[in-house]
């Protein structure tokens, strides 16, 4: 529509002009643009005058049922019924298609609890990951995790307290249950982080043994009595996220990359960094001076030879770049690392300035149970990413008397994905299941209710030539799907479809009310209505990985 409002200008005036439209209220139209109060001081005319010749042109078009000018010079656009309802039915435009993404969220650590944390950037990852996928990317969905590191030599070391040595064999006795394991290896990292922060003795070997790790991983060794533990233990981790990820729903992760496979290439990028002067020595260790750049100074390896987070994450970058080729890179991360990220992407920025062009890194805030329950999962308190998938299927038993998976788990998406990324969630489970408000099951519930409509009538639907006013209104609103999710891939805000969805099932509830679809004379065109809503609110379902049931 924009085009048409650009080239009508053109042949009236001979500029290029970028029209700018908007959605004003329904009554109004179907478009509003201020394109020209924009040209009035390019041109020293008056607005009001120049819209009147635009509305004339755009009225002679024949594109247009109407054109009206309103204030100092706003033109309102009114679409005939056949361009709105083509509207309606359009898809989403594919501006990435041909490009290849890579899109990294959820990062748990093996040999750690997966927190709720890790619960919501899996959801809001999936998501993003969708409408970039809908938008036409190839898409990657990648995992980093610290399977290196001192959290995993006081989980070893707790281990082998447990067992009396260094016992492999022992790991098999423990009850075959991924979820029974994965609580088993929680508490064992909980009793390392004691003991090193209570015990000097303790402390000093579970450093030594994070020297032994690193070693163990660097030679690839599998066949030394710890590097059996080690690397069972791991695989226990790695099974368990992917239990994980399928009891979620959601797509996936096509490759992880562990730490101990990047910490190499880490390495010697940073140490060929050094040679160049990006970074320099301090005390004995590897750091990049942020200073200069208004950032902070971080360690990237350490005054022991060991390397960083820092390092690791460097590491990380360059190993995707060498896979992927990426056109984009998406990092999806809590808040508490923003200002770290940024040091180390300033970093890489002075040898490969193009990959941090092309990375984009996203935060959230935290997230607890309204009443709630915080994090620490080196003290044990932790808020388990189980803890909250409970809380909603206890809430849905509740409220509905009965169990019901696929809402329970669409509550939690949709509650997750309806705030904005970056600020902190409080998750209330109750609020989240209820079919009256603004939650996923209220958006299951109203697609199974449209599928059950058109269930009821086996007369074959017809699209509308014409449209009655209130027909129109909905029409109107379905108009809008593939402009959000344009505009929700565009700029990673999947919030901006959960808004779209809870408003469209709004208009259709009130079409509903007030107008009969079986037996009206209207029955065949108010089917096919029926029909794009429906399909309308799967697609959005779908791009927020939340089920769309026929029956609720």
């Amino acid at each position: 529509m924009d085009k048409i409002v650009a080239n009508v200008v053109k042949d009236l005036y001979d500029l290029d002009v970028e029209v700018v439209l908007t959605r004003p209220e329904p009554q109004f139209g179907d478009y509003s643009t201020n394109v020209a109060m924009q040209l009035a001081g390019r041109l020293q005319k008056n607005p009001r005058e120049l819209a009147d010749e635009i509305a004339g042109k755009l009225k002679e078009s024949g594109k247009f049922a109407d054109a009206s000018v309103a204030g100092p010079g706003f033109i309102n656009l009114r679409l005939s019924d056949d361009m709105l309802m083509a509207e309606a039915l359009r898809e989403p435009a594919k501006p990435l298609s041909g490009k290849t993404v890579v899109a990294e969220y959820s990062d748990p650590n093996p040999f750690k609890v997966l927190h709720a944390g890790h619960l919501y950037t899996t959801i809001v990852g999936d998501a993003i990951a969708r409408l970039l996928e809908q938008a036409g990317a190839n898409v990657h969905r990648v995992n980093f995790g610290g399977d290196v590191g001192l959290h995993v030599a006081k989980n070893m070391w707790a281990i082998i307290k447990t067992f009396g040595g260094i016992l492999p064999e022992k790991l098999d006795e423990l009850e075959n249950d991924l979820h029974v394991r994965s609580a088993w290896l929680s508490v064992r990292y909980v009793e390392g982080n004691e003991a090193y922060e209570t015990d000097e003795n303790a402390k000093q070997e579970i450093i030594e043994l994070n020297k032994q790790l690193y070693q163990l991983t660097a030679d690839d060794d599998h066949d030394s009595k710890l590097a059996q533990l080690y690397w069972k233990a791991r695989t226990w981790s790695y099974d368990y996220f992917k239990l994980f990820y399928d009891e979620l729903g959601v797509v996936q992760f096509e490759k992880y990359y562990p730490e101990s496979v990047t910490t190499p290439t880490g390495v010697a990028t940073v140490k060929k960094g050094l040679e160049d002067g990006v970074y320099e020595m301090s005390d004995g260790a590897v750091v990049f001076n942020g200073e200069k750049y208004g950032l902070h100074t971080r360690v990237f390896i350490n005054s022991e030879g060991l390397p960083t987070y820092e390092a690791k994450d460097v590491g990380l970058i360059m190993q995707k770049w060498a896979d992927y080729n990426f056109d984009k890179s998406i990092i999806i991360t809590g808040n508490d690392i923003e200002q770290y990220m940024k040091v180390v992407q300033k970093s890489i920025e002075q040898f490969e300035p193009e990959l941090v062009k092309r990375s984009v890194h996203l935060t959230h805030g935290n997230l607890k149970l309204a009443g709630g329950k915080k994090m620490s999962s080196r003290k044990g308190t932790v808020l388990l990413a189980l803890d909250v998938l409970a809380a909603a299927r206890d809430a849905q038993r509740t409220q509905h008397d009965a169990a019901n998976e696929s809402a329970a788990l669409g509550a939690v998406k949709y509650a997750f994905l309806q705030n904005r990324i970056g600020g902190d969630i409080v998750y209330d489970p109750d609020t989240s299941v209820s079919l009256h408000g603004n939650s996923g099951p209220y958006l299951q519930y109203a697609y199974a209710r449209a599928r059950s409509i058109r269930a009821k009538s086996s007369a074959e639907a017809t699209t509308p030539n014409t449209l009655t006013e209130d027909e129109r209104l909905l029409v109107q609103k379905l108009a809008q799907a593939a402009e959000v999710m344009e505009r929700a891939a565009a700029e990673l805000m999947p919030h901006l479809v959960c808004s779209y969805l809870y408003e469209l099932a709004q208009v259709f509830n009130r079409f509903y009310e007030r107008q009969r679809i079986i037996g009206d004379e209207r029955e065949a065109e108010r089917l096919f209505l029926v029909e794009v809503y429906a399909d309308t609110l799967k697609r959005g379902l779908n791009v927020l990985g939340i089920d769309a049931p026929e029956r609720m």
